[in-house]
């Protein structure tokens, strides 16, 4: 019996891929574990090697294609085998969650299908999942997500009762669809209510096209990683209960201890030490100490990790991306600074692997090197808790009980946890240890 390609899941809340290359064509013959495709998940391309060694037949997507987590995407066939050999699947098949008919080499989705995460979403929301427009085989998380931002009104109550069709050619066309008074049943917004409102749409905008188009906006589709990042953000923002705590840390110690350092690294012929790499080795040192920070809310279930990998946030100009130090608890300063160097150095080349970015259990993001003093970051799911930077400051300090004044480098930084695994004497107690470690780092050697 041919042997099914399905659709790897490469992470834990990974729903979809979207196909980038298929490096194999139909009728190609392929061994195991050759590369047949590459996909892109979030952030990252991964090649897709072959289950079977046989000839790669009945493919169903092509490039640019995305595709739900375990679908059947292709088949591989021995010798002697044909897709006409191919079984339909049974309900009980966990292989795939669509039942797929085969004829004549052809082969067909009988309906469309949708995963549990946007099932219990739908439900969760009171949501027809027969209004909802997608592009591909199953409902996801992220259909049903698009949906509710669409048409959520200011209490948070979800609006607007159209049918897929109008609300396919809105979202094509660009329309506000709360624009449009809707003829069908209970005000339903109907197909023939969208054409209208284009066609009075276009007479109004031909008669001012040729006065006002120099003046129309820049128009650019939020899409890709960008698209994906705004509906992570958008989730931790809404899902976690967000608690900031901010201090000032006096850096003079540290910034020392760089100077040290460099002068190290320089006979050696090393790579200056950043400070990032200095702050990621102290953070990680205070998460082991305080082990609900480097912690994930599954479900009912908090799950601390007994690994300390510390993302960095790294701007790339089409989006955000948090390559990951991995037991940044037991590596020295200038092993980080090597991997921050290296990690940066990939996503900027757009190398980054999947191990790259998977697995983090905390993330720092740093934007002193913009000049921003302080600012609060978002949470970056599934972690508990994101560590925001800022640049740092000469100011004047109070250092003794005498009142003596001195300039200081200052450096603000500020912690975003998640409530519901955070309280905020713990996440004090975690700001104060990190704060200890940032002023006197000889402590990390005590």
């Amino acid at each position: 019996m041919p042997t099914p390609f399905i659709m790897p899941k490469f992470d834990m809340d990974q729903e979809t891929s979207r196909i980038i290359n298929w490096v194999k064509k139909e009728g190609d013959p392929v061994s195991l574990d050759e590369v047949v495709l590459e996909v892109e998940t979030d952030k990252v391309s991964i090649e897709v090697p072959a289950p079977a060694s046989g000839i790669l037949a009945g493919i169903q997507y092509s490039d640019g294609d995305e595709v739900p987590v375990t679908t059947v995407i292709a088949y591989i066939l021995k010798d002697g085998e044909t897709l006409a050999d191919i079984q339909p699947e049974t309900p009980t098949d966990t292989k795939t969650a669509d039942t797929v008919e085969y004829q004549q080499k052809q082969v067909t989705i009988p309906e469309q299908k949708i995963t549990p995460v946007a099932q219990r979403m739908a439900v969760a929301h009171q949501i027809d999942v027969g209004e909802l427009v997608v592009a591909g085989k199953k409902i996801t998380k992220a259909d049903v997500e698009g949906f509710i931002a669409e048409n959520q009104g200011n209490n948070g109550v979800l609006r607007l009762s159209a049918t897929p069709a109008a609300r396919r050619l809105g979202r094509e066309k660009g329309i506000e669809l709360a624009e449009i008074v809707g003829t069908g049943p209970g005000g339903r917004i109907q197909l023939a209510d969208v054409l209208e409102y284009q066609k009075a749409d276009a007479s109004v905008t031909h008669k001012t096209a040729v006065v006002h188009n120099e003046h129309q906006p820049e128009l650019i589709s939020l899409e890709g990683m960008r698209l994906k990042i705004a509906n992570r953000m958008q989730a931790s923002f809404q899902e976690a209960p967000h608690i900031s705590l901010s201090m000032e840390i006096d850096v003079s110690k540290l910034e020392t201890l760089r100077h040290r350092l460099n002068r190290i690294a320089t006979k050696e012929d090393q790579n200056k030490i950043s400070m990032t790499a200095l702050i990621v080795k102290v953070v990680a040192w205070a998460l082991a100490k305080n082990r609900y920070l480097n912690s994930s809310l599954q479900g009912d279930v908090i799950k601390i990790w007994p690994d300390v990998n510390v993302g960095v946030a790294v701007a790339l100009e089409e989006g955000l991306i948090v390559p990951v130090v991995r037991n940044a608890d037991k590596k020295t300063v200038s092993v980080i600074n090597s991997d921050i160097r290296n990690l940066v150095e990939k996503a900027r080349q757009g190398n980054l692997e999947l191990d790259d970015i998977r697995g983090g259990t905390f993330t720092i993001s740093n934007l002193g090197m913009f000049g921003i003093h302080q600012f609060r970051a978002i949470i970056n799911p599934p972690e508990s808790a994101i560590l925001a930077v800022g640049a740092v400051i000469r100011k004047p300090v109070v250092i003794s009980d005498q009142d003596d004044i001195e300039v200081r480098p200052i450096m603000e930084i500020t912690l975003s946890a998640d409530h519901r695994v955070i309280d905020g004497a713990v996440a004090a107690y975690f700001l104060q240890d990190l704060a200890n470690g940032l002023e006197s780092p000889e402590i990390l050697m005590y």
